[in-house]
């Protein structure tokens, strides 16, 4: 990320108080997708004054901003991500709950085409694959 969390919201006017840059930074720290409850936990841990409902309003104020991105995996919870400098795609392990980003040029490639052929051009795109692990006896 060329810019931090701090740094993105400094440009944007945004007032950041001592709470706020701790969510900043454990949003940045983070190397999977958290909730909201789990960045409050990771939170309290550096500052215990920190409510959920402050790191609710938080999430939301990096979101409208466009500093942070907010993803729901079918998992019933909102999870959260700072909004890469690269796009990437991402696939849920429907078992664990574990995503895993990814990037495939022909996929890109692939869904431009579909757009142009379509009569349209593509200027952006989400894609989120739902899988469970393969059974070692279906691996071929």
């Amino acid at each position: 990320m060329d810019n931090s969390i701090e740094e993105q919201c400094a440009a944007k006017g945004m007032r950041m108080t001592e709470q706020r840059r701790v969510i900043a930074r454990v949003l940045e720290q983070a190397s999977d997708h958290p909730d909201v409850e789990e960045l409050h936990r990771r939170a309290a841990t550096v500052d215990n004054r920190i409510s959920i409902a402050t790191v609710y309003r938080t999430v939301k104020l990096f979101e409208d901003a466009g500093i942070v991105a907010r993803h729901d995996f079918r998992d019933g919870r909102s999870r959260y991500e700072p909004v890469p400098d690269e796009h990437h795609d991402h696939l849920i392990d429907l078992r664990t709950g574990q995503v895993v980003e990814f990037r495939d040029e022909e996929i890109e490639r692939l869904q431009a085409e579909i757009a142009r052929r379509l009569g349209f051009k593509l200027v952006d795109h989400r894609m989120e694959l739902y899988a469970v692990p393969l059974d070692p006896k279906d691996k071929t």
